[in-house]
């Protein structure tokens, strides 16, 4: 069985198909028109499309074939436990499914580093339980730049080879990468600690400049919300 899974967001456009469980091709848009293009010359039998972008009304009138389209009452393979689910994020929970298709059981963590920084949770009994959301590289370095009167906006292309900066600049910059590099180790050892058989996985467009932390406790799957994706129509499919 192929799947066509397309994922909407605010600036890009992403998409994958899958054969079963097994990733075939996976491509990114700028453009709805591109992707379209795309998209039409694939053999697939069942699409599934999360979008922040357009509501799914709009979407029937833009893409020519049959889809489903993800919303917070869509059919999951876990229970979602979340205190409020109408408010969470589809990415947040699509990607903690991702974490939990790939290990096959919970506990899981799902950590996406992007403009926001999220911790997901699915435990040993397969419930979501929520985590949470801080701010990610670029986002620490404009709030310091904006809300301040003399602190510049600094680069972040790169992780500070030192732990200790020596003038504005390295220390706002050994600020923000070391910050988040404890961050997430924190994070990591405390839901450790509370479940111990835990398997933690990363993913989100800053992914890899942390791929390097803890190599024995983290799994790097940058399209882990694809997965997580893919697992859902599944469900809803079969």
């Amino acid at each position: 069985m192929a799947n066509l899974i397309i994922d909407i967001g605010n600036t890009r456009i992403k998409s994958a198909l899958f054969e079963g469980n097994l990733l075939l091709k996976e491509d990114v848009f700028d453009r709805l028109e591109n992707a379209l293009t795309c998209w039409i010359s694939l053999s697939f039998d069942h699409c599934l499309v999360s979008s922040v972008r357009w509501s799914q009304e709009e979407l029937l009138d833009l893409i020519p074939f049959h889809f489903k389209y993800f919303t917070p009452e869509t059919k999951l393979r876990v229970h979602n436990a979340y205190g409020t689910p109408a408010s969470l994020g589809l990415d947040r929970i699509a990607g903690a499914v991702g974490a939990w298709a790939i290990s096959g059981k919970g506990p899981v963590l799902a950590i996406d580093l992007g403009t926001c920084i999220t911790f997901d949770l699915i435990d040993e009994e397969n419930s979501y339980l929520g985590g949470a959301i801080s701010p990610g590289l670029a986002m620490r370095a404009k709030a310091m730049h904006e809300q301040t009167a003399r602190l510049p906006l600094v680069n972040l292309s790169e992780r500070p080879a030192e732990l200790i900066g020596n003038n504005t600049i390295t220390c706002m910059q050994v600020g923000i990468w070391y910050g988040i590099e404890f961050e997430i180790l924190g994070q990591i050892e405390a839901y450790t600690k509370k479940f111990p058989e835990i398997e933690v996985f990363v993913c989100g467009g800053d992914a890899q400049s942390f791929d390097s932390l803890a190599k024995d406790l983290i799994f790097v799957v940058p399209n882990l919300v694809l997965y997580g994706l893919n697992s859902i129509l599944n469900h809803n499919v079969e």
